[in-house]
């Protein structure tokens, strides 16, 4: 009969102990559950405040607000959440990009402006803005030139404007002119 004792004290025991973690559980449910009503209430509270803060503000302001207009911006909002995560991750992409490409980017400014410095030794800037000057005059002069093609010009009027010195200037000009472009045509060659 002793152990049919010892085996019912041994249940009694597994008993208690599950007992015991039961009481356990319940006791940290109950834990739960009121640390989730006092999160509820301070929610509340919290909540309340914001409205009636936006509230005063927007009375202050002069809006009225259409709820229905609200409620259909928020089902937008919860229909598009999957496209604002689509924009987030290009905003996203887009901000790694500019980290990685900046050092190249700032590289790249810093060739530039020393191929400007090289071109401003080389005075390619100057050549640049004579040959506008000079663009500038032709075009002037093209206006001021009065083209008739029913003006007879004699042989001897040519000899006579040729003679001019603003004809010879000119002339000299495009001959030297011509000449150092043939000099380069055929050293690059």
């Amino acid at each position: 009969m002793e152990t049919k004792t010892e085996d019912v004290q041994v249940q009694i025991n597994e008993i208690n102990q599950k007992l015991d973690l039961l009481l356990n559980y319940v006791n940290e449910q109950r834990l739960k559950s009121e640390t989730i009503e006092d999160l509820v209430a301070d929610v509340s509270i919290i909540s309340k405040d914001a409205f009636t803060s936006v509230v005063y503000e927007l009375d202050k302001q002069g809006i009225e607000l259409n709820v229905d207009d609200i409620k259909t911006l928020v089902y937008k909002l919860v229909r598009n959440v999957n496209n604002f995560s689509q924009v987030m991750d290009m905003f996203e992409s887009i901000t790694d990009l500019l980290k990685d490409a900046g050092p190249m980017v700032s590289e790249m400014g810093i060739d530039f402006a020393y191929k400007l410095q090289e071109f401003e030794q080389k005075g390619y800037f100057e050549l640049f803005k004579q040959m506008t000057t000079l663009i500038d005059h032709s075009v002037v002069a093209f206006q001021k030139t009065d083209f008739d093609p029913n003006k007879k010009y004699s042989l001897f009027k040519i000899m006579r404007e040729i003679n001019s010195p603003e004809v010879k200037q000119t002339l000299g000009f495009m001959l030297e002119f011509l000449k150092n472009v043939s000099k380069e045509t055929h050293l690059n060659k």
